[in-house]
């Protein structure tokens, strides 16, 4: 059973790096192209799966060849995926991401519902098999399943992650709202703090969002790092520089091996440091899952800057 349990969005993301979009009138040349597999909480997965720590997706797919493909790139790095459901028809969650050539940045177009649901239905959820895990990462897609899984997780006194995603958004969803009420570590991409609670300084709404229900709250600024508060602590961890080729996958990556960081126990400065240099190291390829670094790796690049984790 595996020791980190996933209920969300996987997808199949197919790659193109480019320096100019191409339009209807002019074409445009492609500097690289792959295909990797994508979504918040499958690319989380796949993270703590190449950190060392075993882990399991539970979501939905579909019976056509790239519904193969989406799977293949969850089980090749080792995820479990015995608890997937199978949806008659064509893979409907697949995602087109342009790639910025010079900067790394990034834009999607993707194709969710269309051809039929794709929800995991909460009654279609393994109790045994969530509550076998120590940790419980949430993205809010295959939502009442989610919230399901939170729910036994909280009564089990385990430990559920939530990923907030990036916005522009003034507020968020009531749903989102009961959601991080069933959260123990919240972590926010840039604007979801501020979404959530109405505090525009990093710091105050972090500790709004504690009174929410979470425990730790991390927020995640990109190249400006992070910054945690809990009700003992609040600090910042700098981004670390590299030469960057696509952040596609950044956060994700940084939530799991955030997770990751929580299993081995350290303190949470470590956490955040160790979370920074996997995202930092993955954008130095294209994909969100194929440049995830090995946990040896890891531990060499932050000892190479003088910043090691003592375990």
């Amino acid at each position: 059973m595996p020791q980190v349990v996933g209920v969300g969005l996987a997808c199949l993301d197919v790659l193109i790096r480019l320096r100019e979009m191409p339009s209807w009138e002019h074409g445009g040349r492609i500097s690289a192209f792959s295909f990797d597999g994508g979504g918040p909480v499958g690319t989380a997965l796949v993270a703590v799966q190449k950190l060392g720590v075993s882990a399991g997706y539970v979501g939905t797919v579909g019976t056509d060849r790239v519904a193969k493909l989406k799977l293949g790139f969850l089980t090749d790095y080792g995820v479990d995926v015995s608890r997937v459901a199978v949806r008659e028809g064509p893979e409907t969650q697949v995602v087109i991401v342009y790639v910025d050539e010079d900067t790394g940045e990034r834009t999607f177009a993707g194709v969710f519902h269309e051809g039929g649901p794709v929800s995991l239905l909460p009654e279609e959820l393994d109790r045994d098999y969530i509550l076998s895990a120590d940790y419980l990462h949430l993205d809010g897609m295959n939502y009442e399943a989610g919230m399901q899984a939170a729910r036994w997780m909280k009564e089990a006194g385990k430990t559920v992650v939530y990923d907030g995603h990036k916005t522009s958004a003034d507020s968020v969803p009531e749903s989102v709202r009961a959601a991080v009420e069933l959260v123990d570590v919240l972590i926010c991409g840039e604007g979801f703090g501020h979404a959530l609670t109405g505090k525009s300084d990093l710091y105050e709404a972090g500790e709004a969002a504690l009174d929410l229900g979470p425990r730790i709250v991390v927020q995640t600024q990109g190249a400006g790092g992070s910054y945690t508060v809990t009700r003992d602590e609040r600090f910042h961890v700098p981004a670390f520089s590299v030469p960057v080729v696509d952040t596609t996958g950044a956060g994700d990556v940084f939530h799991g091996a955030y997770i990751v960081g929580l299993v081995h126990g350290w303190d949470l400065r470590q956490v955040a440091r160790f979370a920074t240099a996997v995202s930092a190291i993955k954008c130095t390829g294209l994909g969100g899952r194929a440049p995830i670094p090995s946990y040896e790796q890891v531990l060499g690049f932050l000892s190479e800057r003088g910043v090691p984790i003592e375990e």
